[in-house]
C-alpha cells in the first residue's frame, strides 16, 4: 500500500477519525435509547450528538432510529447496522491496544462476562490484581447466562467471558479450562429425596424444578441430560439470581439440580444429594475470541493461575 502523505493523507486521516467517532456516537444513543443520556455519557452537546448521527444516516441513506418525544429506537437498517458498528469500533480500539502493548503498556477498555456463582474464581478480587497491574485499562462488567455470553463474544461485544461449557467450542473461541465438577439435587432436609445417597435423574422425573431463566448454564446442562435420559426437563420457578433460587427450596417449593458448589452456600439449612452417573458435568472456562485484545490475554492468563473454587464466585 502506497505511504499518504502531505495535506490529502491528513484530510484522509481525520476523516476516518470523523467516521469512527460516528459509530461511537450511534452505538452510545443505541444503548441508551435516548440522545441527552448518550450526550451525556459522550461528555458532548445533545445538538452535537444528533448532528452526528444526522450525518452519518444521510452517508449511510437511511434512517437508523425511529423518533419519539421519549425515547428512541432503533430501525431494522440500525439494528443491521449496530452490529457491525460494534464490531469496528473493537476492531480499531484492539488495533490501538496493540500498539501500547508492544510498548509494554496495556490500555484501553476490557469488556468481562460471566455467569453468576461458578464456583472457581473469585471476581471481585481478580478484577482488583488485574486494575492494579494494569491502572491504563478500564474494565467493564456484564453478568448473563453462558449461552449469550458467547454470543457476544462472537459478535464482538465481549472480550472474555466466563462460562459453563454447555456444549461443543464454537469456532473461533478459545478456551481455558478452570474448574470442573459433578451436580447435587439440593432440596428441604424434610423433601422425600432428601435421605438417598445419590439420585439418579430418572428419579426426578415428575418433580417440582426450580432452575434458572433459558441459556443459564445450569439450565442447559440439565435440559441435556434430562434429554438424553429421556425425561421430561421442566422449571416450574425460573429464577435469575442465586439466592433467590436457594430461598425456594428452602421453603420446600421444588428441588434445585445444581454444581456442587451451591451446596456450601447452605450447609445448614439444605440437603444436598449427589446426582448419579456422568450425564451432568459442570465445567468452567475462560472464554475469548482467537484474535483476543493483549488486556484480554493477560487476564486470561490471570483467571488460568486462580483455580480455587469458592462458594461466593
Amino acid at each position: 500500500m502506497a505511504a499518504v502523505t502531505g495535506r490529502s493523507g491528513r484530510a484522509e486521516l481525520e476523516s476516518s477519525l470523523v467516521e469512527l467517532r460516528q459509530l461511537e456516537h450511534f452505538i452510545a444513543v443505541a444503548d441508551e435509547q435516548h440522545f441527552t443520556r448518550a450526550a451525556e455519557l459522550l461528555h458532548i452537546s445533545q445538538s452535537g450528538l444528533s448532528a452526528s448521527v444526522r450525518a452519518l444516516e444521510t452517508e449511510l441513506g437511511t434512517d437508523l432510529f425511529l423518533r419519539s418525544t421519549r425515547r428512541v429506537e432503533l430501525t431494522q437498517a440500525g439494528q443491521a447496522f449496530l452490529t457491525e458498528a460494534v464490531r469496528t469500533v473493537h476492531s480499531a480500539a484492539a488495533a490501538r491496544n496493540a500498539v501500547e502493548a508492544v510498548r509494554g503498556v496495556l490500555r484501553g477498555t476490557i469488556s468481562v462476562g460471566t455467569e453468576q456463582c461458578l464456583g472457581v474464581i473469585n471476581l471481585p478480587s481478580e478484577l482488583a490484581a488485574f486494575r492494579s497491574r494494569h491502572p491504563g485499562v478500564e474494565v467493564r462488567l456484564t453478568f448473563e447466562g453462558s449461552s449469550t455470553l458467547l454470543d457476544r463474544l462472537l459478535l464482538g461485544q465481549l472480550d472474555l467471558a466466563l462460562i459453563a461449557v454447555c456444549g461443543a467450542n464454537p469456532r473461533g473461541i478459545e478456551l481455558a479450562p478452570l474448574w470442573s465438577e459433578g451436580f447435587v439435587v439440593l432440596c428441604h432436609p424434610g423433601h422425600r429425596l432428601a435421605h438417598y445417597p445419590s439420585l439418579a435423574l430418572e428419579q426426578l422425573a415428575g418433580e417440582v424444578l426450580v432452575g434458572f431463566l433459558p441459556g443459564w448454564g445450569a439450565r442447559v446442562l440439565t435440559e441435556q441430560a434430562f434429554a438424553a435420559a429421556g425425561i421430561k426437563h421442566r422449571v416450574a420457578m425460573e429464577v435469575n439470581d442465586v439466592n433467590t433460587l436457594l430461598d425456594l427450596v428452602g421453603h420446600d417449593l421444588g428441588i434445585a439440580i445444581v454444581p456442587e458448589h451451591f451446596a456450601r452456600k447452605r450447609p445448614a439449612t439444605l440437603r444436598a444429594v449427589p446426582v448419579a452417573g456422568d450425564l451432568l458435568q459442570w465445567q468452567v472456562a475462560a472464554a475469548m475470541p482467537v484474535k483476543a485484545s493483549a488486556a484480554a490475554a493477560a487476564l486470561m492468563d490471570q483467571f488460568a493461575t486462580s483455580q480455587e473454587p469458592t462458594a461466593a464466585a
